[in-house]
């Protein structure tokens, strides 16, 4: 049986959370996939509990999960030079070393393009990002007061494994097309390797297309014609803006699922913050969490071969279409007057339902 872990996070985190898993949990049980689950300490919380942010009791239970579900994590208002106050850094612990972040225009929701339906998978271990690439010290330095030295970090392993995600992924998807997204011509070495791995996975994918675009043309493509991307895959700082610019397009980032994948480890995770000027007030939207633990058991499903998670995640996307068209059941800021349990109450009426609504792009 896998297991799967709860960790609440912070502010909004506490009522977003919560209608995640009781999604998942009601897909679940409609397809007969069982799972264990136990809630773990973590973020404020766990600081008034256990006197830290991330206690080790957490990490040790963390280490024999199969996935778990973070919610967002108010650490930008944590206070400094406490060591007891720390963000997770759960993606280096556990080698969590891919980002996966759809992009998707729904019916009734306003945005920039209809159509839409990308997602991107952005390496986050390696990278210009210096928390992420080093294992002691910083990947910045400044020499003197006028000089200031960035690192950029790309292994042949790092990129291998982020491109065999993406053409994983992309044998699930109708379409069969992988874009990498480097500027191997400027950065002849670091994109240069990215580049090559890629081109190497894609031998081994003969079913699968793959191109490649130059970031600054990408990025430029993205916001004009997003219709002829379907899997991206990229570096971590490109994949870093590239996804906000991608969210941008079909709505925000109030829109924005994401999961963090490893080799055997995978964190459903929404794109958004921690929002504590909303915090308690039942508005927040519960969308990001909702899917991005549809994400984790369609993840978990792929790696262990568990066709019913699968087959849950399926109810769960056809349900949020659903819920999202008919336009009864939706929090504020999507334009509609619900509570952010009776959004998720509403999911889990539609995949409860004999028939939910076919999957809907705009």
């Amino acid at each position: 049986m896998l297991k799967i872990g709860i960790l609440l996070g912070d502010d909004i985190g506490l009522e977003v959370v919560p209608e995640a898993v009781k999604v998942m949990k009601a897909a679940s049980a409609k397809v007969g996939f069982k799972a264990a689950w136990k809630q773990l300490p973590i973020g404020r919380k766990a600081h008034e509990s256990h006197g830290h942010t991330m206690p080790a009791s957490t990490v040790k239970a963390l280490t024999g999960m199969d996935g778990w579900l973070l919610g967002p994590i108010g650490h930008s208002a944590y206070p400094r030079n406490d060591p007891t106050w720390t963000n997770t850094g759960l993606r280096k612990r556990f080698d969590l070393f891919a980002s996966i972040k759809p992009v998707k225009a729904y019916q009734g929701i306003p945005s920039l393009h209809k159509n839409v339906d990308i997602v991107f998978l952005r390496e986050v271990t390696e990278g210009m990002q210096s928390s992420g690439v080093v294992v002691a010290g910083s990947g910045e330095f400044r020499p003197n007061d006028e000089i200031s030295i960035g690192m950029r970090v790309v292994t042949r392993k790092g990129a291998n494994r982020v491109a065999r995600e993406a053409f994983e992924i992309a044998r699930t998807r109708p379409r069969k097309k992988v874009t990498a997204v480097h500027k191997a011509p400027t950065y002849k070495l670091c994109c240069g390797m990215f580049a090559e791995e890629c081109r190497k996975v894609a031998a081994e994918y003969p079913d699968i297309k793959l191109d490649e675009v130059l970031v600054d043309g990408f990025a430029l493509k993205l916001v004009m014609n997003p219709q002829q991307f379907d899997m991206v895959v990229t570096t971590n700082q490109f994949g870093d803006i590239l996804t906000d610019e991608g969210a941008a397009i079909v709505g925000g980032l109030g829109l924005a699922p994401g999961l963090c994948v490893g080799e055997h480890k995978a964190m459903s995770q929404a794109t958004h913050g921690s929002a504590p000027d909303i915090a308690g007030k039942n508005i927040a939207n519960p969308f990001a969490m909702i899917m991005s633990g549809k994400m984790l058991l369609e993840w978990l499903g792929r790696k262990h071969k568990q066709p019913k998670a699968v087959k849950a995640a399926k109810l769960i996307d056809a349900a949020m279409d659903k819920v999202i068209a008919e336009a009864k059941h939706l929090t504020p800021d999507l334009g509609g007057t619900a509570t952010t349990v009776e959004m998720g109450n509403a999911v889990v009426r539609a995949l409860r339902a004999k028939a939910p609504a076919a999957r809907a792009c705009a």
